[in-house]
This record gives structure tokens, sequence and C-alpha cells, in this order.
């Protein structure tokens, strides 16, 4: 009997999509593959990543771990990603889930943002490399490395990075090994406006008022130094036109992607997953921005939840899934799927949930999912929430937070300071300090350096002092990638 071979995977991320930025839940998206996609496929609508910012969250989705115990925490400023003559990998303590894929006999390949360190090379475990040197910027003009070499991208990165890995996936499926794509894009990434955006894709949204996205005063915490986010703030409609068209762009490449999976004969051996790296608000809860688009940082809903979507005709069951799950279940979930060996690591921080994409519903409906606890981190702040409370403690005297997420899904009143709620921040506390001391190391640890939302500027790991590590508030500001 022939051994079957491993099932492949295509891995699909965005960069600042909140979960609301579906089609599924805003009429005025246009995004018919996603919206295909997650028909047919099984959808997390509680999934939810481990920091809301760009590089803490996908160093977490790699390894599995906290930030707390990998030492990202914060967006990585472009001088580590090679602009300097040096460059820094992140994550080269930690085995990632390519290195152990590609150790299980995966090829492995990356097209688009990484945003974890030097770019200008492939990282461990990758055999096909093209990436976004920095993270983020311009849409046109974008600096990447391919092959090696450092060029500006002359055409629309979206564009761009669909048509790369659309080459490699056709390589890749042609092959005999089972292979791991992660197509990673800025979108829907600001800039929004200033001719960043193809007209193809900004004049279906012409004339729109997005009546669907609330237009909230500004929140007293909003950070109006990011200018991008203070123009979305002033000019909501004309910017989210940018972030819906840019969506529109990533939904075209979605389709390209597929088409050469069809064309191969390769759909029903491959899991397609789209996610995004960390939430974001277009208005909700009175900000643009997600958890550096406020001073203190934020861990508000909208800043944490992202899209989940997992497809694989005739092995997934399509179906809306609501339980709590953390994005540090990725990890291990793709190993398991894979077949690989599981990760040997005691700060992991996210079971494999793969018996709940291969499972039957009901069994899963019945298996204690109120009980399950998310936790979150940025820096001095960190997070509990439950299926019915949120409670926020940071570090020093900056002000905590407890909402009482029944009656306030909005997370408008805070009742940290309410009395009726004393017994239950107790508990919530004892149960956060616990759990970030068994999930977190202290050479790694976040909570209290001086983390700013700002970006990191070198590893923890490094000789460093601390006091150069983290971007200070006079340092000119960009919205966080």
């Amino acid at each position: 009997m022939t051994e079957q071979k491993p099932p492949n995977f295509l891995v699909i991320m965005t960069d600042d999509q909140g979960a609301w930025a579906r089609g599924r839940t805003m009429p005025e998206l246009i995004t018919p593959t996603l919206d295909e996609l997650g028909a047919t496929g099984h959808e997390l609508t509680r999934f939810f990543c481990t920091s809301p910012v760009c590089s803490p969250a996908r160093a977490s989705l790699a390894t599995g771990r906290m930030p707390s115990a990998h030492g990202v925490h914060d967006w990585i400023r472009c001088e580590n990603s090679g602009v300097s003559t040096v460059g820094v990998h992140y994550l080269e303590n930690f085995e990632t889930t390519p290195e152990l894929l590609n150790r299980a006999g995966y090829t492995c390949a990356h097209a688009g943002k990484w945003h974890l360190g030097d770019a200008r090379q492939a990282a461990p475990g990758f055999q096909h490399w093209y990436s976004h040197r920095d993270g983020g910027g311009s849409y046109f003009g974008a600096p990447v490395v391919e092959d090696g070499v450092v060029h500006e991208e002359p055409g629309y990165i979206t564009d761009a990075i669909s048509e790369r890995a659309t080459g490699m996936l056709r390589e890749l499926a042609s092959a005999d090994d089972p292979f791991f794509l992660q197509v990673h894009y800025t979108a829907p990434h600001s800039p929004w406006t200033e001719g960043n955006h193809p007209p193809e894709y900004l004049d279906l949204y012409d004339g729109c008022e997005f009546p669907s996205i609330p237009r909230l005063p500004a929140h007293e915490w909003f950070n109006w130094g990011y200018g991008d986010l203070a123009d979305g703030m002033r000019n909501p409609a004309e910017n989210l036109a940018g972030y819906c068209a840019s969506m529109t762009a990533v939904d075209k490449g979605v389709r390209q992607l597929l088409e050469v999976l069809e064309e191969a004969g390769a759909r029903a051996d491959t899991y397609v997953i789209f996610t995004s790296d960390n939430g974001f608000s277009c208005g909700q809860h009175g900000i643009w921005g997600k958890g550096n688009g406020t001073v203190p940082l934020n861990v508000w809903d909208d800043s944490i939840l992202v899209p989940f979507i997992i497809n694989r005709p005739g092995t997934i069951t399509p179906r809306l899934d609501d339980v709590l799950t953390t994005a540090a279940s990725f990890h291990a979930t793709v190993l398991e799927l894979a077949g690989a060996p599981k990760p040997v690591d005691p700060l992991i921080a996210g079971n494999s949930i793969a018996p709940r994409f291969l499972g039957s519903p009901e069994e899963w409906d019945a298996a204690g999912k109120d009980s399950i606890v998310i936790f979150d981190e940025y820096g001095g702040t960190r997070m509990i929430r439950t299926t019915t409370h949120k409670y926020v403690w940071r570090h020093g005297d900056a002000p905590g937070e407890l909402y009482d997420l029944i009656s306030d899904p909005g997370e408008l009143s805070n009742e940290f300071d309410n009395p009726a709620f004393t017994a239950l921040k107790e508990q919530l506390h004892g149960e956060l300090v616990a759990w970030f001391r068994d999930h977190s190391e202290p050479q790694y640890d976040g909570f209290a350096r001086p983390v700013t939302g700002l970006g990191q500027n070198s590893p923890v790991w490094t000789a460093d002092e601390d006091a150069d590590r983290y971007a200070s508030p006079e340092t000119p500001s960009t919205p966080g990638a």
C-alpha cells in the first residue's frame, strides 16, 4: 500500500484586519473569494491574537509562545530588517513552525511581509523567499528582497505578493514533497489614501459612506500622534475606501492562489488558512488603530480579535465556531494536522485545536467551551478574558480595566473601581498573575520593560540596555506595523 502524502498548507495572512472586516459582517466590503472560503470552511468567530500589534503576534503564531516567552514585545523597527548593515533574526532561539515542518519533510516558502528581523535572507526553515524588507509603508515602490537582492517593487505590492506567491505555488504543487506556503500581505495596513491603491479597487467604493462602521467621538485615550490614524478619525469615508480597496485586492490574489491549486489538482490535499496578525479599529471604540492607537496601550476586543478560516474540501466541515481560541494554538495545530512531531516546549501557550476541525461539531459544542480563558499582553499591559468578563492589569500606576461583556460587549463601561466587582477582580487578577508566571521567562518577560508602542530596536537577549531597546515618545512616530 502506498503511504499517504501529508497535507499541504497555504496560509494567507493580512495585516491589521479586524474580525469585523469580513464580507459576512461588513456588507460594504467586496471580498467574494474570502466570503466563499468562509462559507465552505470552518470559521472561528472568536480567535484572539496574543498581542495587539504586528511583530509580537506573528512571533507567537510561529512559536506558540506568548511575547513574554519569546521576547518580541513591539513592532520591529526597520533598522532590524536590513536597512542597516546589521540584521537580526528575532526568533533564532526558537524552533518555528516552518523549521519543524521542514525537518518533517516539507518544503516551506514565504511571500510578503516577514517583520521578525532581517529579511534580506530566508528565515530558517524556508526554501523559497520573497519578502517585504521592512514590514510596511507605501504600496508602490515597496522595498522587497528577491533572490537575495533588495530592490524597489515598481508595481502595487499586493499584486506583486500575489504574483510571486502563485509562481511559488505552481512549483510547489508540481513537486513530490508536501509544502507549506505562507502568503503575508501588508494590506489593509495604512496608508489608505494619496494614491496608494489603484483605481480598479478604489472605484468599487466610490461614494460609499460605510454605514456599518460606527462614527463614535474620539476616545479620551486615542493617540492623535499617528498621522494616518488621525486622518482616519477626521476623514473616515475616504480612509475606509482605501482600507476596503486593499482588502479587495487581497481577495483577487486569494482567488488566483486557489485557481493554481485547482489547476494542479492539489485543492483537496491542501489546508487553506486565512487569518490576520492583529485586530484593528476604524472608528470602533472611538479610535483608529490597534493596541498602540491609544495611550495607554489597549487590548480591547477590536484590537485583538482577528478572522480565522480553515478550509479543505472533503476534510473540513463548514461551520461557524464561537469557541474562544488563542492564536498561540496555531503552531501546535499546524504541526498536528501535518503529522509532524508535537513541539516539546513547557512554555507553549496554546495547545493544538486540530481535533476541533476534524471532529464532530456536537462533540466540541458540549466540551466546556465556556470555561476557556484567553490571555493577551502588550508590554506592561496584560489581560485575561473569559466568555463573560475581561480584566486588564497594567504595570505601575497606569489604569486598570474590568468589563462585564454580557451587559457591555462594547467594553464602554469600566467597572474596575466598582465595589460590586471587587471579588471577581481579585479572582481574575490571581488567575492572570499565576498564568503568566507559568507562561513567561524572566529574560524575555515584557511586563516591566519600557514598551511604548513606537517600536522595538533590538532583541531582549542582546546586551543592549532596556533604555535603548524601545523607541521613546520623542522618537518620530509612524503607525506601528
